[in-house]
């Protein structure tokens, strides 16, 4: 019998405890990979929304918490705290392209709450390069409409003609934006006035988003706006690394709690091979006595131990990949991410994949190297007493 049939028959002598052990490796990396994969899709929405804000700079009240920061890119409700009399000193800015400003309410309509923005329609289509599906947009800075993100229509089956209520006023809906894959799909967007008459916020906006000349000016003109108004500025870059930071540290936490039942898994193996050494005593004297070498039950102790690593890497993935589907949304369902759930797919790539997979391989490894050199130390005479 060569070694590979060997291994295979004293993983599958006890089937329980191999089914129970590989159960607890699964169970263990299925918690791993499917957080791991759930902060990788956060992450990637987190970094589109970024780059569908079209801004180099945002300009917001002083003294804003992280997730004020965040709602800048996921369009959630924002206090409106900064005058609009406060746009003009900063168009004025040298090195100022353009200064747009935002008022993001909530509207709740057909008992579910949607994001609706106050914007300058014409300033607001050349920035982001919006393309109307059906319908039309908006031919008035004042016009008493809305136009709706692709998700939003295909939420609530609303179609140009249609009614949407924002806080109590029925408004016509005139166009549905075409699909842009950011939070632009799950919005209602009405013009500045009409916002602010709605929501009796005259004069008030939520932030400001900026874009500037020269790129390289950029810090230069951030101290010019700080110093002709009062107000923070915060960069599209600065924006983007402290939500990440945010998401990134609460991420980190979760897979180090997933990481101890992937440890505890680790002592499973342990036990498993411990037991199967003290089990299999006359076996490895035997072994021994007929020319096996101490290398070679080594080498037999730790394939096994790799093997339910490998095994259970795989079918860990496996199901990691189908919670993390299915289950990925109700983790997300909550005021701090709820905008962020754009895609369905799991973020999970070949490299992931290998390095989880070498994990998986490289912790069993780790655990079987006890069991492997206890199995070598016992002699041919001792090991053969045992029947």
């Amino acid at each position: 019998m060569n070694l590979g049939k060997l291994v295979w028959r004293n993983l599958l002598r006890r089937r329980g405890r191999f089914v129970f052990t590989l159960a607890g490796v699964s169970v263990g990396m299925a918690a791993f990979v499917a957080l791991m994969t759930i902060g990788q899709g956060l992450t990637g929405e987190i970094r589109k929304q970024a780059q569908g804000l079209g801004a180099n700079l945002v300009v917001t009240p002083k003294g804003w918490c992280a997730y004020e920061q965040i709602s800048v890119l996921t369009g959630e409700q924002l206090p409106e705290a900064i005058p609009l009399a406060e746009l003009e000193k900063i168009r004025a800015v040298p090195g100022v392209r353009s200064a747009l400003p935002y008022l993001n309410e909530k509207t709740a309509f057909r008992n579910q709450p949607v994001p609706v923005i106050g914007i300058w329609p014409d300033e607001m289509r050349s920035l982001q390069k919006w393309s109307v599906a059906t319908g039309r947009y908006f031919t008035a800075a004042d016009e008493r409409a809305v136009v709706i993100g692709a998700a939003i229509a295909q939420q609530f089956q609303l179609q140009p003609g249609d009614e949407f209520t924002v806080r109590g006023k029925r408004l016509p809906v005139i166009g549905v934006l075409r699909e842009a894959g950011t939070k632009d799909d799950i919005a209602t967007f009405v013009p500045l006035s009409l916002a602010q008459e709605i929501y009796e916020v005259k004069g008030m906006v939520s932030f400001i988003a900026v874009q500037v000349i020269d790129l390289e000016q950029m810090e230069a003109v951030s101290l010019g706006i700080q110093e002709a108004a009062n107000v923070a500025v915060v960069s599209d870059k600065q924006l983007l690394a402290s939500v990440l930071a945010i998401v990134g540290t609460v991420g980190a936490a979760m897979q180090a709690v997933a990481a101890v039942g992937v440890l505890a898994a680790a002592f499973g193996i342990v036990n498993t091979l411990l037991t199967a050494v003290y089990e299999r005593r006359r076996e490895i004297g035997i072994l021994q006595a007929v020319g096996g070498t101490r290398r070679t039950l080594f080498l037999a102790f730790m394939l096994e131990s790799g093997l339910y690593g490998l095994l259970g890497g795989l079918l860990g993935t496996a199901l990691g990949l189908l919670g993390a589907y299915v289950f990925g949304p109700v983790l997300g369902d909550n005021a701090f991410t709820a905008s962020l759930r754009q895609s369905p797919a799991p973020a999970f790539d070949e490299v992931t994949l290998i390095i989880t997979l070498a994990f998986s391989v490289g912790l069993a490894l780790l655990a079987g190297l006890y069991p492997a050199y206890r199995a070598t130390r016992l002699s041919p005479v001792e090991a053969m007493r045992h029947v």
